[in-house]
């Protein structure tokens, strides 16, 4: 166990000294940005930076402040030490990636404990990057204890893993979109949204009257919009389909209006949108803790899919995730264990489906299964049960064994791990934006771009 030390005031001599090093790293920055608040665009935004007088990011002065107290409570003179008083000079910047020295030496004793120290942080070149001179009253009785075990931390910007996924989308040519029954500020504002991202070209389906009412009464500019009066919710579905079916619109985005009015027309077998593949949503979530977009698959259409119903939901998957520039996509088929066991069905349909793919049945990725959720997404699970696979620790795809356990499954993600969501139904002729009344502005225009990267995918492959 490593334990911290003081050295008392009548241990201390003119010249002891300590010293620690850091280098400092840009999540160094965020840290002492999120716990200072100080969120200067030189300490924080690149872009800002590059133009600024140093041309880069560069770390806040009172870090290196911060390092020199560290010092001065942990090593000379250590536990209870009272700072008194400090001076800091700064002369150099310090960038991301630069190695800090930071030293104090004790300069002189003086009555009632009181210590003088002087103070230097220097970079990996021994040039002065902050000098200064402390006062501290140095404890007089002895402390060693255990090192505290900090807590660990885990930062995530929301949305992060959305920016890369929005910035794929940048030099493609907006999708035309017609929104069905956009007649709440949601589901309208997030369409909006997504034209100013140049992700949709948005046509509004529903009743005008109610659209232009929600728009004025929530400030959204609709104007210029192409809008397509419907009398009532189902109407706008039906005209929403019937609208790709004249190739005038290249994908479906959900307004206010429930989905199985939505899908019933899609589905309708004489003017809907099927093809001969099912229909399937697929999650794509931005996990904190995960190192990539999680897809996640069937969460919301097909209740208890059989055998070649599940092909299906795999295939799409697959193409959603080439579609984000993934060529051979990892899909982990999930199920309570991953060993098969008959009394377990759904280890015998992941058996089957690895199977399918290894006889070109289902195409595109890497399957295996099946596997536990936790040796699906941890190398670490995975390792200690003895799992060699490609899949397991790093899968792109988790596909749920029925709808309840993939809904659980993200929607556990989102409340308790901070997951953004984001999804679409494949296997239509067009991408379907399924999104939810509880579903943010951030949502909608993901969404969206999972949909043009979709829709511009499948062109391209044309």
């Amino acid at each position: 166990m490593q334990y911290i030390e003081n050295r008392t005031f009548d241990e201390l001599q003119p010249g002891d000294s300590a010293q620690i090093e850091r280098v400092l790293t840009a999540r160094d920055i965020d840290l002492f940005a999120i716990v200072s608040g100080d969120v200067n665009p030189a300490h924080v935004d690149p872009d800002y930076a590059k133009d600024d007088m140093f041309h880069k990011v560069i770390a806040h002065g009172m870090w290196g402040g911060a390092l020199i107290s560290a010092v001065l409570g942990t090593e000379l003179p250590g536990p209870g030490t009272i700072y008194l008083d400090q001076s800091l000079k700064f002369h150099r910047p310090v960038g991301i990636g630069d190695r800090v020295i930071t030293r104090v030496t004790v300069r002189e004793k003086q009555d009632k404990n009181h210590v003088i120290l002087d103070c230097e942080c220097t970079n990996g070149g021994g040039a002065t990057v902050i000098s200064g001179e402390a006062t501290v009253i140095a404890p007089t009785e002895k402390v060693r204890r255990p090192r505290a075990e900090m807590p660990e931390l885990h930062m995530h910007r929301a949305g992060e893993g959305y920016d890369r996924l929005i910035a794929m989308t940048r030099a493609l040519d907006p999708i035309r979109t017609a929104i069905v029954h956009p007649c709440d500020e949601t589901s309208l504002d997030g369409a909006c949204a997504a034209m100013k991202e140049d992700l949709i070209v948005p046509i509004l389906v529903g009743p005008e009257a109610r659209i232009r009412a929600v728009a004025q009464e929530h400030g959204i500019d609709i104007s210029g919009l192409e809008i397509v009066d419907a009398a009532h919710s189902h109407d706008s579905a039906i005209k929403a389909v019937e609208l790709v079916r004249a190739a005038k619109a290249e994908a479906l985005m959900k307004g206010a209006l429930h989905t199985d009015e939505i899908m019933s027309a899609v589905v309708d077998k004489a003017t809907g949108l099927r093809t001969e593949r099912r229909m399937s949503h697929v999650f794509a979530l931005d996990v904190p803790t995960y190192p990539k977009t999680l897809l996640i698959t069937d969460a919301a259409i097909n209740i208890f899919p059989d055998l070649e119903t599940k092909a299906d939901i795999v295939q799409n998957a697959i193409e959603l995730a080439h579609a984000l520039g993934t060529p051979d996509p990892k899909v982990a088929i999930l199920s309570a264990v991953e060993t098969i066991y008959p009394k377990i069905p759904s280890t015998l349909e992941a058996a089957a489906l690895c199977k399918m793919a290894d006889r070109g049945q289902i195409t595109g990725g890497t399957l295996d299964g099946p596997l536990a959720f936790d040796n699906a997404i941890s190398k670490a699970a995975a390792e200690t049960k003895g799992i060699v696979s490609p899949v397991a620790g790093d899968a792109d795809i988790l596909i749920a064994p029925d709808l309840e356990a993939g809904n659980m499954i993200a929607k556990q993600l989102m409340y308790l791990a901070g997951a953004e969501s984001a999804g679409i139904v494949m296997g239509a002729r067009v991408p379907i934006m399924l999104t939810s009344r509880a579903d943010g502005r951030l949502s909608r225009i993901a969404s969206a771009a999972l949909a043009q990267l979709v829709v511009r995918h499948k062109t391209a492959a044309e």
